[in-house]
């Protein structure tokens, strides 16, 4: 029993830890834009979206991407004693399409006629 229970932590502190790890993907990339001139996020990732002015000297340029993903159906089926013999009984659920919208925030400060990344706003949590 005693094993059990250290089996078990061991494998829920291996799911943390996973899970950890994975969620700070999106944001350790954008880390590392930080100092760079904004030009380097446009190369990679194209024009953002937006751009708001937020003072003299200060932009927050935003990215949003949109993914698609198309969820398949299933079909179940097993075979019932009913009152008039054996029937097989299927269930069906029917497939989606589902999307998720994601928006990437950089901060940056003028400085010599260029801008430059400065900080940038964490995405939630499934966007990382």
């Amino acid at each position: 029993m005693r094993n059990a229970r250290n089996y078990m932590r061991v494998i829920g502190a291996g799911l943390i830890l996973a899970t950890v790890g994975l969620a700070g993907c999106a944001s350790d990339i954008m880390k590392n834009y930080i100092g760079q001139p904004l030009e380097t996020v446009v190369i990679d990732y194209g024009p953002p979206t937006e751009i708001l002015d937020l003072g003299p000297g200060e932009r927050a340029y935003q990215w949003r991407k949109i993914s698609t993903n198309a969820v398949s159906g299933t079909s179940t089926g097993e075979i019932r004693d009913t009152r008039h013999g054996r029937r097989y009984v299927e269930t069906e659920t029917p497939g989606y399409v589902e999307q998720k919208e994601c928006f990437y925030t950089f901060y940056a400060r003028s400085s010599g006629g260029r801008w430059y990344i400065t900080n940038f706003r964490k995405p939630k949590l499934e966007c990382e």
